[in-house]
């Protein structure tokens, strides 16, 4: 059982705010980018217009999936159900989507946006990806968007992802990796963890996360952030620090294209 943490709680509070004010923007601060970057307009088209408003990713894990009719799918903290809808037309009626979010407004949006466009092949469990209230060996496919750096314990997360995954069953994600340390004044602020900057780790160590949990064939893909929007990813954080070096962020900061499967 894990038990939620200052950090759990600091990300749970920033993304509640974030769902009442229908936020979404672009860039790591928010953990999004927009619906239209991220997403190639085939996709966009399965869903009605003006179901993409509410997006919190940093990449397309549902391209990257592959998503096939019949699959079980589990996403990793599900946010609003942007991912959990594209995954839902994709799988068809034979199959089914579950998206696990620790935020209850989250949670909320997500089931009425469902049943207000009539998907009915998904559901949406709260709960923490630490400890996922899933059956082992149950999923096909796990996809994620940008939320397996907001964990405190992500050797943890992996380890339950695995343990729901069925044999032969993939991991795609897209998150916030690094390419060397970040200054401990970052690491050390909450609102840079919430801000999906803080709690990313080295591609090395992601890696070395997976395959310790029993993952095989992990392939990593960077995509570089322009400076701009880690401009205004910092700028939106304001991190207690009167001379923070950005040249530093600029080099190390990358979302990223993951992918490893259960043997």
């Amino acid at each position: 059982m894990t038990t939620p943490t200052p950090i759990h709680d600091a990300v749970r509070e920033h993304y509640a705010e974030r769902i009442k004010n229908s936020a979404s923007c672009c860039g790591p601060s928010a953990c999004s980018c927009s619906d239209n970057a991220l997403y190639p307009s085939a996709l966009l088209d399965t869903l009605p217009a003006g179901e993409t408003a509410v997006s919190y990713g940093c990449g397309d894990p549902i391209t990257l999936a592959s998503l096939q009719p019949g699959q079980t799918v589990l996403d990793l903290g599900s946010g609003a159900g942007l991912d959990c809808f594209f995954a839902a037309q994709q799988v068809g009626e034979t199959g089914h989507v579950i998206g696990v979010d620790m935020t209850p407004e989250m949670i909320e949006r997500a089931r009425s946006s469902a049943k207000r466009m009539g998907i009915t092949n998904v559901e949406f469990r709260q709960g923490l990806i630490e400890d996922l209230p899933v059956e082992s060996n149950s999923v096909d496919v796990i996809i994620s968007n940008c939320v397996i750096n907001l964990s405190p314990d992500k050797s943890k997360v992996f380890a339950e992802a695995f343990r729901v995954l069925k044999p032969g069953g993939k991991l795609a994600v897209s998150d916030i990796v690094t390419e060397g340390p970040l200054p401990d004044k970052v690491k050390q602020s909450l609102s840079a963890w919430a801000g999906c900057v803080a709690g990313a780790v080295e591609a090395k160590d992601y890696i070395g996360m997976m395959e310790a949990v029993g993952f095989t064939n992990v392939s990593v893909t960077p995509v570089f952030f322009d400076r701009e929007t880690v401009d205004s990813a910092l700028d939106e954080m304001k991190l207690d620090v009167k001379e923070y070096p950005r040249e530093a962020v600029y080099k190390a900061v990358y979302s990223a294209k993951i992918t490893a499967y259960k043997p």
